[in-house]
């Protein structure tokens, strides 16, 4: 994983700070088997394909919500992915400047954004991520400066 360099100067892409090759979930799969996906990989984002090609993202949250407040009905087995995920997810390119992905995401409440190359899937790029990272970043800040004192 290559880290923002400060001395670079230049906010990088996104292609940079993303979680390179993505899992993914099929638009047919169930509601519970992705849900129980997302439980065995400890992640909260999914980007959504059909026959490979992405056409969506679907999030834990999603898929809570369409199965409603006691998720017993409707029956997760019976409903689909498809039927719970947001599309089109927000896609950008491998070189999408870093602050415009994270304005756009802050902007439209957005938890993640599909990295594409070519039009194909290539990362995911979570909150999460931009919470780790900007915590990388900040440490390097600190070090650099020579201390990290607090006001």
């Amino acid at each position: 994983m290559r880290r923002y360099d400060p001395a670079m100067r230049r906010i990088p892409p996104i292609k940079s700070v993303m979680t390179p090759f993505p899992y993914s979930v099929d638009v047919t799969a169930s509601v519970d088997a992705a849900q129980q996906f997302l439980r065995e990989h400890r992640i909260r984002h999914l980007p959504v394909t059909r026959d490979g090609e992405l056409v969506g993202i679907v999030s834990d949250r999603d898929l809570k919500l369409v199965l409603g407040p006691d998720f017993a009905y409707p029956d997760g087995q019976k409903v689909h992915v498809g039927d719970a995920m947001i599309s089109p997810a927000y896609a950008v390119d491998l070189e999408a400047p870093l602050d415009e992905v994270l304005a756009h995401m802050a902007t439209n409440h957005l938890g993640a954004a599909i990295v594409t190359r070519k039009g194909k899937l290539a990362g995911v790029f979570t909150g999460t991520d931009a919470c780790h990272h900007f915590a990388d970043f900040l440490r390097e800040q600190f070090r650099r400066s020579g201390g990290d004192d607090a006001a």
